[in-house]
């Protein structure tokens, strides 16, 4: 059996998730675009210049093409964890037309066809765009940037929550070169377990999908509990039994109340908020737009490519919730912690790495990254400074895909780490026997 290497190439497109994987040996190559979005307000900037999702797909594509026999550029597998903006806006590009696609993996909730999606995909839709146009009403007229910071704050959860029907289309209705006849498309993970490990042509090399669950209650954690909480301030306000309720309990109205109040698809989609109060607190709104971002983040494929015994994880945004139905499956456990790579979780944000594993997720001389830019309302807070010192305190390589020179400039040889022009991209390849 020869020689195995993988090569991860983490693009820089701002506050937004887009990474390149490819597997190879001496007898086959498999390659897997994963994400390609970034956040209206996060964008990289070159000089002074915001760099584009243009420019980064324009940048995919051509590696594509540069590294295919005839010229074609091809991708075995395009797997979008999650709807948000900053992980599929990329793909409303028509550019993407000219790409040979094999398989698209998605999330279950995407599937129209599945019964456990459909209340949960329609909920998040329907509440995504009553938040939209509620904070479109309150501008009355007026450009909506004079709303205030909050109510800014607000729209860009809600509209990184919709639909973003663009992307979607292309990813399951056949947008790549030859139309949907040429790729197919997973919902992951599917009921039956087999179908949740996919074997690449690789020798010896394996995906197992582990999330996102299928049980609601875990899909609804989004915060740690208390004691394990990043944020001592956040862990004092969690009083409330999470179990219970997506929404903070200032949401709640009686059931009596609901009727005529609120939109029929919102009552049903997270139980109800109390929209009038909401609309007159412009804290209140965002604080209810950012929960409603946050459930989907749970949405988010979770998986480990597997060659021969080297694990890579990738978790989209998953936060407490998925981490709880990974972490409570010992050999899902297994396949997650010591692994050789970690993509890191939600940008690094503080309710995306599992405190009592943050340890023990990379190995010593492994690498994490952080697929993260700065957004000037998080910037102090994301990426959270405790999750990357823990992940450098098990010995690993930690590189910011805002800052990817730190890594280089560490002094170990043993890191294979390549840094693109105008840091469009940082590259680490790692060797499997």
């Amino acid at each position: 059996m020869s020689e195995a290497t993988v090569t991860i190439r983490m693009y820089n497109p701002g506050f937004g998730d887009c990474f390149l994987v490819t597997v190879a040996d001496r007898d086959a190559r498999w390659r897997m675009l994963v994400d390609c979005g970034v956040h209206s307000h996060g964008r990289a900037r070159i000089g002074d210049v915001p760099r584009s999702i243009g420019d980064v797909v324009d940048a995919v594509i051509a590696q594509l093409a540069d590294e295919s026999d005839d010229g074609m550029p091809r991708l075995d597998v395009v797997a979008a964890t999650h709807r948000h903006s900053d992980h599929v806006s990329g793909f409303a590009k028509d550019a993407w037309e000219a790409v040979e696609v094999g398989e698209v993996w998605v999330p279950f909730v995407e599937d129209e066809a599945d019964p456990d999606a459909k209340g949960l995909r329609d909920g998040l839709s329907a509440s995504a765009t009553a938040l939209q146009g509620m904070l479109e009403r309150a501008a009355d007229g007026r450009p909506v940037e004079s709303l205030g910071r909050s109510m800014m704050l607000a729209l860009d959860f809600a509209v990184n929550s919709g639909p973003n029907l663009a992307a979607a289309t292309r990813l399951v209705d056949g947008g790549f070169k030859g139309g949907g006849a040429q790729h197919r498309v997973r919902y992951l993970p599917r009921r039956e377990a087999g179908e949740n490990r996919v074997e690449l042509p690789v020798e010896g090399a394996v995906v197992h999908v582990l999330g996102p669950s299928r049980d609601p209650e875990f899909l609804k954690r989004m915060d740690p509990p208390a004691a394990v909480h990043w944020l001592e301030e956040a862990a004092r306000e969690l009083g409330r039994d999470e179990d219970h309720d997506i929404f903070d309990r200032m949401y709640e109205v009686p059931r009596d109340e609901v009727s005529g109040r609120i939109p029929t698809q919102l009552v049903r989609a997270r139980d109800a908020m109390r929209l009038g109060q909401l609309a007159l607190d412009e804290e209140a709104l965002l604080r209810a737009a950012s929960v409603l971002e946050r459930s989907v983040n749970n949405t988010s494929l979770f998986f480990v490519l597997d060659v021969r015994g080297t694990r890579f994880v990738f978790v989209g945004d998953s936060q407490q919730g998925a981490w709880e139905h990974v972490l409570g499956d010992p050999a899902s456990k297994a396949l997650v912690t010591g692994a050789a790579f970690y993509k890191v979780g939600h940008h690094g944000s503080h309710n995306a790495t599992p405190k009592p594993v943050a340890r023990e997720l990379v190995h010593a001389g492994g690498v994490a990254m952080v697929p993260v830019g700065t957004v000037k309302a998080w910037q102090d807070s994301i990426p959270k400074s405790e999750i990357l010192a823990a992940l450098h305190e098990s010995g690993a390589h930690v590189i910011r895909a805002d800052d990817p020179a730190a890594a280089a400039d560490d002094g170990d040889d043993a890191l294979d780490l390549t840094v693109g022009p105008d840091g469009l991209w940082s590259e680490v390849r790692f060797t499997v026997p």
